[in-house]
């Protein structure tokens, strides 16, 4: 491949130098903020050599090259349209400004709780762990190592306010710092654990109104309300405090003002509708069994076109961190939507000729077996439409049979293939049956429908 050429070649596709606002890449795919994008000739580009997709997202124009050989295109690519290079941050706060209100928040969301995913993630598999150590009589509840690892395990939960605090404060422009400590207040010894609630707690009489004495563990929606308030807080402080004080009073007042409120009105609130939420999924699934998980399955990537599948992470930390619930009852119906994608993807290769589109399909598809589906949704599916509806359908077979047979996940984060590594130890089967379901009737329908596969 001639990597300067294809450089050249794509910039007159995007409207020519004056309309590329900013250009960056992350591992797979060029990520390009153009003024217009109407301007852009996808159906053009996706005809390049490399190229392996390219699709409009979160405000961007996205070109799938692959690992490795994206950085290279990314080189040559700002060379030859003679820009500046751009952080991929930079380039999602340009892209940011074209977004709609129900884009934001799920990119906001996004930002919060990526970052904190591999925390969940070695949180899930400990538990897995411990799971299939109980299950089994392997090691006595009572044992130093089984004691050590239920440490390990749940240590990420419960301070999940910590962390969402962190990471929330610094989406909304405060201080992380006092986001963490905010998060602290919320999950202080002081409290009550929010999984003890059942043995009792106490209430503290604050000028004659009663506030319970219940910590916020795990939970996820009081401690991003209660960090978006300081932060508007403290950056209000900041206008008025005089610059010779505001190191000492902005995070004094910022802390108290903010620790209040929280206690007193937002993390009582917060904890309602994330109970709630939880509750109105939770019974959705128990009244309607197999046919959510078909709805569900049979939607979700459809979601993911748009981005907002992201915000799902809010929700999903919620279950887990709800000591009614407990377990991840969402991430296995997305799971089995991803691997259809896959095996749509695949059936391609069968159903071609062209050597360009046989390079792309095997590649994309593995991907999406891994839980990666970008590739295989816009490189391949939907590009031709009807594998893209054999993958829904695939998706809605799979999450039904995981809903009816009840197969839960223990965290965040993986999907497909891997995701069989945070399925409770009991579901393992049921979940790797799920896959089959999805995978085999994405590849078999994707196969038997009539549709003509080229790369022009």
């Amino acid at each position: 491949m001639n990597i300067e050429k294809v450089a050249h070649q794509l910039v007159p596709l995007l409207g020519g130098a004056e309309n590329i606002a900013s250009a960056a890449h992350c591992a797979t795919r060029l990520r390009l903020v153009l003024v217009d994008d109407a301007k852009a000739d996808k159906e053009a580009i996706n005809k390049l050599e490399g190229v392996k997709g390219c699709f409009s997202n979160a405000g961007q124009i996205q070109v799938i090259f692959g690992t490795g050989l994206v950085n290279k295109v990314h080189a040559a690519f700002i060379a030859a349209a003679g820009i500046g290079e751009s952080s991929k941050s930079e380039a999602a706060n340009i892209a940011a400004k074209k977004l709609n209100p129900f884009q934001r928040i799920a990119r906001l969301l996004s930002n919060i709780f990526v970052p904190i995913i591999p925390a969940i993630v070695a949180s899930g598999l400990l538990m897995g762990l411990l799971g299939l150590m109980k299950t089994n009589q392997w090691v006595s509840p009572d044992n130093a190592l089984y004691i050590m690892l239920d440490m390990c395990s749940s240590a990420a939960f419960i301070i999940l306010p910590i962390l969402i605090g962190f990471t929330a404060a610094k989406e909304f422009g405060g201080n992380p710092y006092l986001g963490a400590t905010l998060g602290g207040i919320l999950t202080h010894p002081a409290l009550t654990n929010a999984w003890g609630v059942a043995a009792g707690f106490n209430t503290m009489n604050f000028f004659g109104l009663e506030v319970a004495m219940i910590g916020y563990q795990g939970t996820v929606f009081p401690v991003l309300l209660a960090v978006w308030f300081m932060s508007v807080l403290e950056k209000q402080l900041r206008k008025v405090v005089p610059n010779a004080l505001d190191l000492i009073i902005t995070p004094f007042l910022t802390v108290i003002i903010s620790g209040f409120v929280a206690l007193l009105v937002i993390g009582p609130v917060g904890r309602l509708l994330g109970d709630g939420i939880s509750l109105i999924l939770s019974t959705l699934i128990t009244q309607t069994g197999w046919i959510a998980g078909l709805i569900f399955g049979g939607l979700y990537s459809v979601i993911v076109i748009t981005g907002i599948h992201h915000s799902f992470h809010a929700v999903e930390a919620g279950l887990l961190g709800n000591p009614n619930i407990g377990v991840n009852f969402l991430l296995p119906i997305w799971a089995m939507a991803n691997i259809a994608q896959g095996g749509a993807c695949i059936a391609v290769w069968f159903k071609t000729n062209d050597a360009k589109i046989k390079a792309i399909t095997i590649p994309s598809g593995f991907s999406a077996m891994l839980g990666i589906t970008e590739a295989a949704i816009f490189g391949i599916n939907l590009r031709y439409g009807k594998p893209f509806i054999a993958a829904l359908i695939g998706g809605a077979a799979g999450g039904a049979w995981v809903v009816g047979s009840h197969v839960y996940m223990t965290a965040v984060g993986l999907t497909a293939i891997p995701g069989i590594a945070i399925v409770q130890a009991g579901s393992i089967i049921n979940y790797v049956i799920g896959l089959a379901i999805a995978f085999l009737t994405a590849f078999v329908l994707s196969l038997l429908l009539k549709y003509k596969v080229e790369s022009a």
